[in-house]
């Protein structure tokens, strides 16, 4: 099977291409520019369509990261870390996505919020038999971690389902390599 060569578009096809994309789910500056750049038939294109679609209010990082920050606050729960991370794979800038994630979470219990994610995601399970086995434990930690919660809250969470909660003081928290990937 063979590929249908890329048509390549011109400063005014670039524009239109981009408010399409645009029009299917906000993106941020660099997912755009990314995706337009193999549209593009020049490299010179590329800048004065950004600029353009900046300057007509369709594309903001600022107000993307912002509303992609409250979205997964309030739909999956998930915690600081976790929509960093996330704004930063959308190529989002990390002063940028630092700020809206703060103004986001500013309020947020973020205790509350792991309790309420352990529920959702251990909804099925009895509360008396959640956390029984040591690994079942370590489990739930990992999915803490990697839903974007601070490791000592997260410990402090656990142990209040936790059967034995001296297990948890064994835990270490995450290096910093491993929370970034």
């Amino acid at each position: 099977m063979t590929q249908r060569p890329v048509r390549r578009l011109n400063a005014a096809g670039l524009f239109e291409y981009a408010v399409r994309v645009l029009g299917g789910r906000a993106h941020s500056s660099g997912e755009l520019r990314r995706k337009i750049t193999l549209k593009a038939e020049t490299a010179a294109d590329i800048d004065p369509v950004i600029a353009r679609l900046k300057d007509l209010g369709y594309l903001d990082d600022k107000r993307f990261a912002e509303s992609f920050a409250a979205a997964r606050k309030e739909n999956q729960g998930f915690g600081q870390t976790r929509v960093i991370r996330d704004l930063r794979q959308r190529r989002v800038a990390p002063t940028v996505a630092g700020r809206a994630v703060e103004r986001v979470y500013s309020e947020a219990d973020e205790a509350a919020m792991i309790d309420a994610y352990i529920r959702r995601k251990y909804r099925k399970a009895a509360s008396d038999v959640l956390f029984q086995a040591p690994k079942d434990l370590a489990s739930a930690y990992r999915r803490l971690i990697n839903a974007g919660f601070d490791s000592t809250k997260a410990i402090r969470a656990l142990k209040k389902f936790a059967a034995n909660p001296d297990l948890l003081d064994q835990f270490e928290p995450p290096s910093e390599e491993t929370a970034d990937e």
